[in-house]
């Protein structure tokens, strides 16, 4: 073995233990995660099952393992949403490191509950919804990824009268809280998109199973052509069977509920989303502050489309609208 040889090992051999350092915390941190919806054990379909796969095997990539120097604490609304509240409490409670709000309604909770503890938030519209003053600089304990970009909730409308090339009339459901907060880009944006059309929004607001029924049968009594869905905490995947009952070719801001039978989504990749966030984790676990974390918009959108779901309805998919989706579920 040549000097150059035997130097070059040793390097190696000394700059792994470094690398195992920095990829391997010691210290064990204890996370919690407050969501809306039930555990994903209990949904109809394993997506959400996945996006946790996905979280645990992008904080593994950055050294925490749960159940070796990572505690995660989950809780779960179950659709119940006026209980996030008391979930984010008993977290609070937990002295958790961080939380992970996988909404923005889990996100308000949270905030409202601590104002020290970093939180991670996936949330449509965090300014508006004052978890921050701004997105490059967001100011407090609150950092992450919004799920928005500007032009999105038109974007979806388009793409429900892509479908719908004959519609005058769409229902827009969406929870109370955000009906209002997302007044400041949701509903501006689909009301222009809708004038641009030449189509009349019928909003809807709603806060449990019996408000969306009721919604959901007066939009048939008034001859709605379509339904557009707004980000809401209240609902859930069991909902998706009462959506396509009532044979309303509807629009989600989430692909599970197309998954779980709804008939075309469009949003900013779930997958991303999470790998993305288990980055804020990392940061925030090794030191760094929310405050100096600038949150991200999304770069990537997919288009799902049930086309089973559509046979149903009685409908047929454009072409042009096959070859733009990202995934067909047959």
């Amino acid at each position: 073995m040549d000097r150059r040889t035997f130097l070059t090992g040793l390097g190696a051999v000394l700059a792994a233990p470094l690398a195992a350092e920095a990829q391997r915390p010691e210290q064990v941190k204890r996370i919690g995660t407050l969501a809306p919806a039930g555990p994903p054990e209990t949904e109809p379909t394993p997506f959400r099952l996945r996006l946790r796969a996905e979280l645990q095997d992008a904080l593994r990539g950055y050294g925490w393992i749960e159940g070796h120097n990572l505690i995660v604490e989950r809780r779960y609304a179950a659709g119940r949403i006026e209980q996030l509240p008391e979930l984010a409490a008993e977290l609070v409670a937990l002295k958790v490191d961080l939380v992970i709000a996988v909404n923005s309604t889990a996100a308000r909770a949270a905030k409202k509950a601590t104002g020290s503890i970093p939180i991670v938030a996936l949330t449509d519209d965090p300014v508006g919804h004052g978890l921050v003053v701004s997105l490059a600089r967001p100011g407090g304990n609150v950092t992450g990824l919004t799920t928005r970009s500007p032009d999105i909730a038109a974007k979806r409308l388009d793409l429900l009268l892509e479908l719908l090339p004959r519609a005058s009339r769409v229902a827009v459901l969406a929870c109370p809280p955000n009906m209002t907060a997302t007044a400041n880009w949701a509903w501006p944006s689909t009301e222009t998109g809708a004038r641009a059309l030449k189509l009349q929004l019928l909003p809807f607001s709603v806060q449990t199973r019996a408000e969306i029924e009721a919604a959901l049968k007066e939009a048939a009594r008034i001859r709605s052509d379509g339904l557009l869905v707004f980000d809401c905490g209240a609902f859930n995947l069991l909902d998706t069977a009462i959506f396509v009952a009532h044979r309303l070719p509807a629009m989600y801001y989430e692909e599970r509920y197309v998954h779980a039978g709804g008939l075309m989504a469009y949003g900013a990749n779930a997958f991303d989303l999470v790998r993305r966030a288990a980055w804020y984790v990392d940061r925030i676990l090794r030191g760094a502050k929310p405050a100096d974390l600038p949150i991200e918009q999304p770069t990537k959108f997919r288009l799902v489309i049930n086309a089973k779901t559509a046979k149903a309805l009685g409908l047929t998919i454009p072409p042009s609208l096959l070859l733009r989706a990202d995934q067909v579920i047959e």
